[in-house]
């Protein structure tokens, strides 16, 4: 199974003429992070509407005709709240932070001068645009710090905000709708992603402390998005294809460990999903500080680099850290009397690494992204026994930063090679080319084994 990141164009949320994988033949490619709303939403695909159909249809079908229809495809459903930009300080003080009488109050204090309790507002934005660090820190409380030096960012728990607070009631039926539309354009299969930094991951959170029956205890954690799967399951059909993407360990102070993870996989499989991937981190809450003028980017702290881990790494390495999480996983749900299909992701770059894995009884199916962009051939080259022909994955995340600053992901093991082939798409900026040099032999080879089969 591979991760297959599509290049957006078109508008914003539109499929553009690229897709990496398709002419390999994976078993099957889950097209990543596509928004359930008709929102905008940066770099990502979104499905939350009927216009995006025709564009998710065409890349349906170039799936089907590359890979001779070998690949099934399945399309990965996301919701995401706001996150806001890390201002500039003096506009932050200026335009957004919303003064109150706590902030006068706290001023006055420090000041040791009652006229802040009735200062008007131009000269509280005033004084804190001109206060030092030690002061500001004494001010502002702890949300908005984050919101002055990391950006505005909202969480499942602000039910203050009531589009946060009705969550529970709209999201089934956005994700339902959006599944709708995925199966309406051709795709096998939907991925529903309860991952990482975004809505129904934060509702899994041990983090979440909602007091409407959605939080707290792990029961509640997971009942919304057990009643996102039913109504996307009541949409679909029982004849559909329906995963979910969930972590084995949030990697943050107070979230989410194995246990948790085991829990919520034994649920999923009760409740009929058809397979459980795993992966691990990427969250907000441990993110490093971002450039003002950027948006936080929950894949840069420590649970960033468990989610994507490079070789700027302990004495474990980059690979495979996740496995250990998806074998107790497996071995929870099995023992429960399910055998749902457990997938196992991060760091699988050889044969002998995804094979043993699957020899251990740890997962039921590997997946790789990093390395299948490294080598599309890999899938080619593995099966007809040129193993070691494979353009190994350096995990430097030269990808991920391309992904990062929305920039057309390529490999840097290849996306300057061969710039004199005839023919060659080259990216936005005219330096480096979009797909990756096919392997020699594989056309004539890959030609000789499909005759055999």
């Amino acid at each position: 199974m591979g991760k297959s990141p599509v290049t957006v164009g078109d508008g914003p949320g539109f499929v553009a003429n690229r897709i990496q994988f398709a002419m390999f033949r994976e078993a099957a490619l889950v097209v990543e992070a596509t928004g359930v709303r008709d929102i905008p939403s940066g770099p990502l695909l979104r499905v939350g509407h009927d216009r995006f159909l025709p564009g998710l249809k065409q890349l349906v079908e170039t799936v089907r005709t590359a890979s001779d229809g070998q690949t099934k495809l399945f399309i990965q459903i996301i919701d995401f709240l706001a996150v806001k930009r890390r201002p500039d300080p003096t506009k932050y003080f200026a335009r957004f932070l919303e003064i109150t009488d706590r902030h006068r109050q706290i001023i006055s204090e420090l000041m040791e001068d009652s006229y802040w309790l009735s200062a008007n507002e131009t000269e509280v934005r005033s004084f804190l645009r001109d206060a030092g660090d030690e002061v500001i820190e004494r001010v502002l409380n702890e949300r908005e710090l984050e919101s002055l030096r990391f950006g505005y960012r909202e969480r499942v728990t602000d039910t203050h905000l009531p589009h946060v607070r009705e969550l529970p009631q709209v999201l089934p039926g956005i994700f339902a709708d959006a599944a709708r539309r995925g199966r309406a354009a051709g795709f096998d299969g939907v991925e529903l992603h309860y991952a990482h930094a975004y809505t129904m991951a934060g509702f899994l959170s041990a983090l979440n402390n909602r007091d409407d029956g959605y939080g707290g205890p792990r029961e509640n954690r997971v009942r919304l998005p057990l009643e996102v799967y039913r109504a996307v399951r009541k949409t679909v059909g029982d004849d559909y294809v329906i995963g979910v993407r969930f972590l084995g360990d949030e990697v943050i102070a107070g979230g989410n460990r194995i246990d948790d993870a085991v829990y919520f996989g034994v649920e999923f499989a009760k409740a009929g999903m058809d397979y459980l991937s795993i992966s691990k981190g990427g969250k907000f809450e441990d993110a490093e500080q971002p450039k003002v003028g950027q948006a936080v980017y929950p894949y840069t702290g420590q649970s960033g680099y468990e989610c994507m881990p490079t070789t700027l790494s302990d004495e474990r390495g980059p690979f495979g850290r996740s496995v250990p999480l998806v074998g107790a996983i497996k071995r929870a749900v099995n023992a429960a009397g399910f055998m749902t299909p457990i997938v196992a992701t991060g760091g699988i770059t050889t044969f002998e690494q995804a094979e043993s894995i699957l020899q251990s009884g740890d997962a039921d199916i590997v997946g790789m992204a990093r390395q299948a962009l490294a080598d599309p051939d890999w899938f080619v080259k593995v099966k007809l026994g040129h193993g070691d022909n494979v353009r190994r994955c350096t995990y430097t995340n030269y990808c991920e930063a391309l992904d990062q600053a929305h920039r057309q992901v390529t490999c840097k093991l290849w996306d300057r090679k061969e710039l004199d082939e005839p023919g060659i798409v080259m990216a936005a900026d005219g330096r480096r080319r979009l797909l990756a040099p096919r392997w020699k032999a594989s056309s004539r080879d890959y030609t000789e084994q499909t005759k055999e089969s």
